[in-house]
Order: C-alpha cells, then structure tokens, then sequence
C-alpha cells in the first residue's frame, strides 16, 4: 500500500502568482477547467493500493473542505487536508503529520509539489523506487533536463554509480552550473526517511529551540546525496513549474491539449473555435466570437459578438462587451470589459525545437526595477471601459480603469 502527500503551501507563499491567489487559493486556481492540484489527485486516484492522499499546508480550512469533499468522491480516494499550525517547510509538515503518513501498512509515500504540471507517472516512478531493494529508507527523486543557463533556477542533481541513478551530488539553486538535471518536486519516500526528519528536526532543535522549519530538499535530500539512499527516475515527458501567470496560461494549454488526445468530448467546437478550447455550460459565448488556441471560459461569463480571446484564461462571472481584444492574459472573476478594449500581455517563448527548453518563470521586475514583458493580469472585479488597452500590466483587484495603461502594476 501506498500514500500521497501534496504539498499546498499557505497564503504566504506564491507572491508571484499574486494577485490570481488573492481570489482563490494557489492551489486552487484553474487550469482547463479543474484546480491545479486535481491532476496530481487523479493521478494518485490511479495507483491500484493508493490508500489515501494528504494535502498539507496551511491555508485555512474552510477555502479546502468543500474542493476535497469534490475531489474524493470524483476520483473515489479518501483526500484529506492537514493544515499546519503555521508554515513549517517542505518537510516540516511531513514531519509535524508522521503518525497520519505512517498508519496502515503503506510502506512508501509520494510527495508532490502542489505547483507542478506534467503527467505524473507515478506507477513507473514508484516500480523504479521498488527496483532498489530493500526501499524502507530510501527516496527516489524525479528529475529532468533543461537548457544550462535555465538550471542555476532550480535544485540541480548529479547521478551516476552501478545503474546511473544513483544521486551523488545535489544542490538546491546553485550559482554556478551543476548539472542540467533538476528536481522535478516530485518524489518517492520509504517510510523510514521520517526517522531522518526527526534526527534533523532534533538537530535543528538543538542549535536553535525556535526552530520547527524542516526544508526537504536542503535539509533532507541534500544530505541523502552519495549515501546510497537517493535515486533518480529520468523523466522525459512534459513538466513546468507554475509560478507566475505566464505559467499558469503554458500549464493550462498543455492541460487542455491533454484533454484532446484523451478524446475529451467537452472542449469546445465550431466554426470559430481555434484549437484547444473549454467553455463553461454555464457561460454564454456568442456564435461570432472567435476563440483559441488556447482558452478557458469560466462558469457564467459572458462573451459578446466580435470578440477574440487567444492564449487566455477567464474566471467566473466576468463580462466581455463587443470586439473587445483579449490575448495572453488572465482576467479574474468578476471582470467587466468595455467594448473594443485591448488586453494583451507578452508570451513567454521557448525554444520548440529545443526537447530540454522549459518555460522560464522570470522575477516580475528586472534589474533595472522596470516591469519584465509579462502575461497581463485583471484581479478579480476589474471594471475598465469602452475603448482601453491594458498591456503588459497586472491590475490589483476591485479596480476602475477609465485610462489606458502599459508595463504597469496598479495597486
């Protein structure tokens, strides 16, 4: 038997998803139509001895309970949410929650970051944790390649020994090159790996009484390194972090593409309809506005005649008057937007030709203190009238635009 922990953070973390987690949780935030953590959800619901799935974080619990009573009787898995006293790390809350993880008979568990697109293959990654043996007190790390110059953003991993999986070296956002292999957040543990936790919670405790903060990947899995206990399962398919809102939009198109090559019957078709599109039954698009690719509507919005909506995402309830323009962008529920208005933000481009290029989550201000290009973003309630342009701008909510702004943040 096998548990799932997926790690959701709290509202002190994800500033730069800010201000789409203002509205909604991170976590919670769609992507094609479904939360960012169900695809993690499912992909657990498809493991034959998964017992139980644990979300651990410390946003509050009424933002959670009714997603998890949703998800559980969808993917008919017991789900349940343990929400930290206060924000305890990576494995702080791993820690903090042990005698959860281990009851029953479930002898691994996966751990997986909340904010992380892929197609989980969970079944392959846990047969490569079984193939090391005696698994009790071992971790098996997912890992992937990408370009040199993009590494240094993440935990970087070296791995060779007898099999080429074995992690001799691992460090968390070098800066210098390590390796073009990187932690994917996603992992494998035997249930022997909380006896560590505690070792490097008592340790920590010792320097410093205050301290309940335990960080898997530094204080854990860094240590793990050149110890034969750390392995590494190659991952080849898709997988992006989701930090920013550009992110989210290059999630939600890989998500929806997924959504086709399954033979999902609810995207959306027709004369206007480009691409990979989702539309809420509940929403009202009219038959001369032209979708896609790339787009999410969600439950009731309302879209107007003329309009052209590409490489975007629309929350609920928002209303998009006629021949309004809306590209690279996220528009938060509520939004109301004049007629032929202008929203418009800059992609964030990869090399396609490039299989180890990852789309870059870049600081929202460059060193210069000047705004970096960037997917635009409506808070939630924005109001902006007949005849604006918005670009490259993130717009706080409850906002009223009778302006028409560029490469700003308005608070």
């Amino acid at each position: 038997m096998v548990k799932a922990v997926i790690l959701i953070g709290g509202p002190g973390k994800g500033t730069r998803f800010r201000p789409l987690s203002l509205e909604v949780p991170k976590p919670l935030f769609p992507l094609a139509g479904r939360a960012m953590i169900e695809p993690h959800i499912e992909a657990c619901s498809k493991l034959n001895d998964m017992q139980e799935v644990f979300l651990i974080g410390n946003e509050p619990q009424a933002d959670l309970v009714p997603f998890v009573r949703d998800v559980s009787a969808r993917y008919n898995v017991k789900v349940t949410y343990l929400q930290e006293y206060k924000a305890l790390g990576t494995a702080g809350g791993i820690y903090h929650f042990r005698d959860q993880i281990r009851k029953g008979d479930s002898q691994n568990f996966f751990v997986l970051n909340a904010d992380v697109c892929c197609d989980f293959p969970l079944q392959e990654m846990l047969n490569s944790h079984l193939a090391h043996g005696d698994h009790y007190d071992l971790i098996t790390i997912m890992g992937t390649k990408v370009e040199k110059d993009q590494s240094m953003q993440y935990g970087c991993l070296v791995a060779n020994g007898s099999n080429g999986n074995e992690v001799q070296h691992y460090v968390e956002k070098p800066e210098t090159f390590i390796s073009n292999i990187i932690n994917c957040g996603v992992y494998v543990l035997g249930v022997g790996v909380l006896d560590d936790m505690k070792n490097c919670y008592q340790e920590l405790q010792q320097a410093s009484p205050s301290t309940d903060c335990i960080e898997l990947e530094t204080d854990i899995i860094a240590k793990f390194a050149s110890t034969n206990r750390l392995f590494l399962y190659r991952h080849t398919g898709f997988w992006s972090q989701i930090k920013t809102a550009g992110s989210a939009v290059y999630a939600s198109q890989y998500y929806l593409s997924s959504r086709r090559t399954k033979g999902c019957v609810d995207l959306a078709t027709g004369p206007n309809i480009i691409g990979d599109v989702l539309i809420h039954p509940s929403a009202k698009v009219e038959s001369s506005a032209v979708l896609g690719p790339n787009v999410t509507i969600g439950a009731n919005t309302v879209v107007k005649e003329g309009v052209r909506i590409k490489h975007s995402i629309l929350l609920d309830d928002c209303e998009i008057e006629k021949h309004t323009c809306i590209l690279y962008s996220v528009v938060g529920g509520g939004t109301k937007i004049g007629s032929w208005s202008r929203i418009e933000g800059t992609p964030t481009s990869i090399n396609a030709n490039n299989p180890n290029a990852h789309i870059s989550n870049p600081p929202m201000f460059n060193e210069e203190g000047k705004l970096n290009p960037n997917i635009t973003v409506l808070g939630h309630n924005t109001a902006i009238q007949s005849g604006k342009m918005v670009l490259n701008s993130v717009i706080l909510p409850y906002k009223e635009l009778s302006y028409s702004y560029k490469n700003i943040i308005l608070l």
